[in-house]
């Protein structure tokens, strides 16, 4: 076990490691970085085609479900429906085939505490880096842990990137001239603060995609006055 690796008699002769052994080791025959529906959907199918390997999901958050469990505003559901976007091996059951996002939220908890996945998860782990090496014939990974000040270097034979196409730090937001001296609160929905009172206020909602036509009828519900903004007819 020293330097964290996993010993070939449980890496390969089909043995999967204790949970508890697991969660200390730092090399993997696989590695997948993000525990949303495309993470979760890959290692049920990893865990299945190739079981004699040890498989580690990666999580920069401390909660699964990635674009589902990271948008929190009114309204939120998906532009897919739920029978396509969903797991083939798990159909989706739900009532409605546009489902929200709480209960896709729920699908996906629901899909790796059934099938073993979630003691596969490193949550509050972040991948800064990924770099081949030759020699060892391995992926070299820097990884920031949650709670630790220096890096750990994690190894694998086959890393697989389930990260989406959504930058979780900041969603984008363009500049508006003059926003500094607007007095009034501007918010982005990607961060959705849970103490945002609507009753009675006006707002502007800036853009008319699919994100804004969800949301628009959620907020005249919630009792605000709502006008949308758009540059373009969709």
């Amino acid at each position: 076990m020293a330097g964290g690796f996993l010993p070939p008699n449980l890496m390969h002769d089909g043995i999967p490691p204790d949970y508890a052994l697991r969660a200390t080791l730092t090399e993997h025959d696989i590695v997948i970085v993000g525990a949303g529906l495309s993470g979760i959907c890959a290692a049920w199918h990893l865990t299945r085609a190739r079981p004699a390997d040890d498989i580690a999901i990666l999580e920069a958050r401390d909660a699964m479900g990635g674009t589902w469990d990271l948008f929190r505003y009114p309204g939120i559901r998906s532009d897919s429906d739920m029978p396509t976007l969903g797991f083939q091996f798990r159909p989706w059951l739900g009532e409605k085939s546009i489902a929200d996002g709480p209960s896709i939220r729920e699908y996906i908890h629901e899909t790796a505490d059934e099938s073993g996945l979630t003691e596969r998860i490193r949550f509050g782990h972040r991948l800064k880096s990924a770099n081949w090496d030759s020699a060892l014939r391995r992926w070299r990974l820097t990884v920031e842990v949650a709670g630790e000040t220096a890096p750990r270097e994690f190894r694998c034979r086959f890393l697989m990137m389930c990260t989406g196409y959504y930058r979780y730090s900041a969603g984008h937001t363009p500049e508006f001239e003059g926003i500094d001296d607007y007095e009034g609160r501007h918010v982005h929905p990607q961060q959705w603060p849970e103490d945002l009172e609507l009753e009675g206020k006006r707002v502007a909602v800036i853009g008319s995609g699919a994100t804004a036509v969800t949301l628009v009828p959620e907020l005249a519900k919630l009792g605000a006055h709502v006008t949308m903004v758009q540059r373009t007819p969709t």
